[in-house]
């Protein structure tokens, strides 16, 4: 029996088990398709790599002996513990594989092989180690309700006031809209909103505007159609910060999840008062989304006109959230009005809906 083909054999086995592990997390936890693919790309890379140093199954089973390998019976506390759930599980599977791929490198070198390629794939995990753990850490953006904050459309209190109430109210989420602001203006402005937003446990969006996001520290940003492509502004933001995209058919939405959008905001569904939209969508294509087996359990918030008087609508479809501006922004008492909506929205789960 070969020992170097008996650690390979080994390692190889809990190098596939850890990508694995990984692969069914960004699969399954976090239905975050181009990290899977990634993961996957390099489980393929693996068998690929071990067939280029001319070892075959036939002599890697040969040298597997799992009844007299001692390691077997060596277990420390943390082995049995996942206390931080998800997240450790995924950091142990990150390790290992990390360091399984280690242990096959060297021993390829032993055996006069060419090892460069399982220090490519070590290398490419540490990064979706990286990218995979922040995502988890950062979380998936659960958000019945978001409110689009803007200056002037607060008529009867100022836009701090409005935006205490909407965190009294019980909103988890505002995205700042200021289309008109120029940079150093929205710039101020969004840095100010941010950080009473924080103090008040809100998340924080931008709209458009990626440099601002970054500047303000924000949660993230909210991209239309015609801004920066979703991987662009990755490579920006990283990993910890939202990115939403929004869209207007389920191509769009398709294409924006596998390019790796955090959320989409589906529109516009009802005629708007902030702003004249032609082709309106109507619950259809909420109701069509919700059959959509792909689709139906992704964050995602329906846009536009949605306010007490339609929003019966959109709860009857089971649509994960919405978005709105005017209906709390522009409200005599902007806490009562997005409390009436945040209710509607949230009955739907003692519904069953």
């Amino acid at each position: 029996m070969n020992d170097l083909h008996r650690i390979i054999d080994a390692n190889l086995n809990r190098a596939s088990e850890g990508l694995r592990v990984l692969e069914d997390i960004a699969r399954f936890t976090l239905n975050h398709s181009s990290l899977s693919e990634r993961i996957k790309v390099q489980r393929h890379h693996l068998r690929a790599a071990i067939s280029s140093i001319k070892l075959d199954q036939t002599q890697l089973l040969s040298a597997r002996d799992t009844q007299h390998d001692v390691g077997t019976l060596i277990q420390t506390p943390s082995e049995s513990s996942r206390k931080q759930g998800t997240s450790d599980i995924a950091s142990a599977a990150s390790k290992r594989a990390q360091e399984a791929l280690r242990s096959i490198e060297e021993s390829a070198k032993g055996l006069g092989c060419f090892a460069a390629e399982f220090e490519s794939i070590r290398y490419a995990l540490y990064d979706i180690e990286r990218d995979l753990l922040l995502l988890l850490h950062k979380g998936i953006p659960d958000w019945p309700l978001c409110i689009l904050v803007i200056d002037e459309l607060c008529l009867h209190k100022s836009i701090e006031e409005v935006l205490q109430d909407i965190a009294r109210a019980g909103a988890p989420c505002i995205q700042i809209r200021e289309k008109s602001m120029a940079g150093k203006e929205f710039l101020e402005h969004a840095t100010k909103l941010t950080t009473l937003a924080h103090n008040h446990g809100l998340s924080v969006i931008i709209n458009d505007r990626v440099d601002i996001a970054l500047a303000c520290n924000a949660d993230g940003v909210h991209l239309g159609q015609d801004d920066l492509p979703i991987d662009t502004a990755r490579t920006l933001l990283g990993q910890s910060k939202y990115i939403g995209k929004s869209c207007s058919t389920i191509e769009q939405l398709r294409e924006a999840f596998a390019q790796g959008a955090d959320y989409c905001g589906l529109g516009p569904i009802f005629p708007s008062t902030t702003k004249v939209k032609l082709n309106l969508l109507g619950v259809d294509l909420l109701n069509e989304v919700m059959r959509d087996e792909c689709l139906k359990d992704r964050p995602m918030l329906a846009i536009s006109g949605i306010n007490i008087n339609t929003i019966d609508q959109v709860v009857a479809t089971g649509f994960p959230g919405v978005a709105v501006s005017s209906a709390v922004c522009s409200a005599e008492d902007p806490y009562e009005a997005c409390k009436l909506i945040l209710d509607k929205l949230l009955s739907r789960e003692s519904c069953g809906v």
